[in-house]
């Protein structure tokens, strides 16, 4: 009984990760990005460990929706206006929890 609850608690808490990974594929982020390796852009992860501890939501989601350049290297990110403000801050949420 005891290792069925663990094995559900685990598969709840796994089902955001694989919920915000697949947003991040819906929403063409993982053209560029991959989740623990660099691809075009920093890994996910690098990202996660570069910012954290530091309150920087809001810049990352200003700079997902308007894009940026220089802080990974010479590769500017393109803006993703597409994208609804909720899911950015969803995606941001995710990623700075890897």
């Amino acid at each position: 009984l005891i290792v069925a609850a663990l094995a559900a608690a685990g598969t709840l808490l796994a089902a955001p990760v694989r919920a915000d990974e697949a947003l991040a594929k819906k929403s063409n982020c993982l053209a560029c990005h991959q989740v623990d390796k660099k691809s075009v852009g920093p890994a996910y992860k690098d990202i996660a460990k570069k910012y954290k501890g530091q309150n920087v939501a809001a810049q990352l989601e200003a700079k997902v929706k308007k894009g940026g350049q220089g802080v990974w290297g010479p590769v500017p990110m393109p803006p993703n206006a597409a994208v609804a403000d909720a899911d950015i801050k969803k995606l941001v949420d995710w990623i700075l929890k890897l």
